[in-house]
């Protein structure tokens, strides 16, 4: 695919990033005795640029810019009213815009972007990013869709920009100590993975709430908010966070923080596509005998099972349970009763449980990770249960910022832990678990004239295809539509 809106010149100053090593060896005095202690020459910076400069947007360019070592040039938002402001006060030089488009289309000097948009923008902005040469870090979940992952995947590879999904803590260092467990054989073969979340903590379950067009905020663009999303007047209580209950805007809990938890397990036993996905949800009775029905938005509460094939780091096939909505599994009995599971107060968590013990985490954010094993013999070994003097998100958005520089299958490249080769297919056993629940809540009219549920069963996942194989009216949910301008 060709790169578009790539002057002569911006490629030629990338060119003279990747090659600062080999150039600075012809400086007759070096830049850093120019510049002082921390000096990093204009030519050596990168030219970054955040689509959503607000909320998660604010510190995903902050601590791309590395303390202001790299040149932030460019902001974009379609509400710079609210949290956004404190990227333009941090960043007082970078232009300012409300449509990614227009900013990547002007300003072709951009070398990379953050995207921390809502959901269901990051397909459409991380593409017309990867289209036009640009490095990507793009917030959790790497996409709303299967389809759109599978696509900025192959896309990553075929633009050769260096990638990274938000999910920072992929880059907790105390993650090779549960790997570390697991590739020792601590707990034997693994045939059961529980985990959990206490999510959702914003309003999901209910009715879509009512527009109210004369209510929207002056400095809000709406219109560019809605994106790929069908056009419909402004209505409250979506922006700037409660989006996430919403299939049009956001992925529910799973998006919110599967990409965090089912990471742990998805990387240390190597897993790849599920075979399959099952799933009940949580019912609401508003009347007697009538639940509540409201298919275009997330349950109060789900459970998900998806069963994977044995892997190289466990030669039994694998059972993944997925509980959101303050569910959680039962106290394993080899786990003292007075531990939690998980994290404090056993909000969220992983087991990984195998035939000789099982290793409990908690949500890998920016949470202690509270790595512990507890074996079968009754042995209890913990690592450590705080993360005091760590880096800020555990390096994530430097160590891309680092990579680009690299370049495209350079040695940092290879060694960020959600480059798209990882982020895509584990983003894609994550968002499983919401085309399950969007197929258990299809009905349609039998003979009697009462609506009837007909999807609520086991559906086959064909990975390498992208295809429910045993009932074609799920795979609507593979995907999409877009409204024109904002295709994936």
């Amino acid at each position: 695919m060709k790169k578009q809106n790539q002057e002569p010149s911006s490629q030629s100053r990338r060119d003279f990033i990747k090659n600062a090593a080999i150039a600075s060896s012809f400086l007759i005095v070096p830049r850093h005795v120019l510049g002082g202690a921390g000096f990093t020459a204009p030519s050596d910076q990168l030219n970054l640029a955040a689509i959503g400069a607000g909320g998660k947007g604010a510190s995903d360019i902050e601590l791309a810019s590395v303390g202001g070592r790299e040149r932030v040039v460019a902001l974009c938002d379609v509400d710079f009213s609210g949290s956004a402001k404190s990227s333009v006060d941090r960043f007082p030089k970078a232009k300012l815009y409300a449509d990614y488009r227009e900013m990547l289309d002007k300003e072709t000097d951009i070398d990379a972007v953050t995207i921390s948009t809502p959901d269901h923008v990051h397909g459409p902005a991380a593409k017309y990013a990867m289209e036009r040469g640009k490095h990507v870090y793009v917030q959790k979940p790497m996409t709303h869709n299967i389809r759109e992952a599978r696509m900025l995947t192959e896309m990553a590879r075929s633009q050769k920009v260096v990638t990274q999904m938000g999910n920072q803590g992929g880059s907790n260092p105390l993650l090779k100590l549960v790997q570390q467990w697991v590739d020792e054989d601590r707990i034997g073969a693994v045939s059961k993975v529980e985990v959990w979340t206490n999510r959702p903590v914003w309003p999901q379950g209910g009715p879509f709430p009512k527009p109210e067009p004369g209510a929207k905020p002056d400095a809000l663009d709406w219109d560019l908010w809605l994106g790929p999303a069908e056009e419909i007047p402004f209505t409250p209580n979506l922006h700037p966070f409660n989006w996430r209950g919403w299939w049009a805007y956001g992925t529910g809990a799973l998006g919110d923080v599967g990409c965090h938890l089912i990471d742990i397990p998805f990387r240390t036993l190597g897993l790849h596509y599920p075979l399959d996905a099952e799933c009940s949800v949580g019912s609401v009775f508003s009347k007697m005998w009538t639940p509540d029905y409201n298919p275009e938005g997330c349950p109060a509460s789900s459970m998900i099972t998806l069963n994977f094939s044995e892997t190289q780091k466990s030669k039994s096939p694998i059972k993944m349970t997925w509980m959101d909505g303050g569910i959680r599994p039962a106290h394993p009995d080899i786990i003292p009763a007075n531990d939690d599971i998980g994290g404090a107060n056993s909000a969220n968590g992983v087991l990984i449980i195998g035939e000789k013990g099982i290793i409990s985490t908690n949500i890998n954010d920016s949470s202690p990770l509270m790595p512990k094993l507890y074996l079968n013999d009754g042995t209890k070994e913990e690592g450590p249960q705080s993360e005091e003097g760590m880096e800020r998100e555990y390096g994530h958005q430097r160590l891309w910022v680092e990579a680009c520089k690299a370049g495209f299958g350079s040695t940092e490249h290879q060694g960020l832990t959600s480059s798209f080769d990882y982020a895509g297919p584990m983003t894609e056993t994550v968002l499983m678990g919401n085309l399950a629940i969007r197929s258990y809540m299809l009905r349609k009219e039998n003979a009697q004239g009462r609506q009837e549920f007909f999807a609520r069963k086991k559906l086959l996942w064909d990975g390498e295809n992208m295809r429910i194989t045993n009932l074609e009216e799920a795979n609507q949910f593979v995907g999409r539509e877009y409204r024109p301008g904002f295709e994936v």
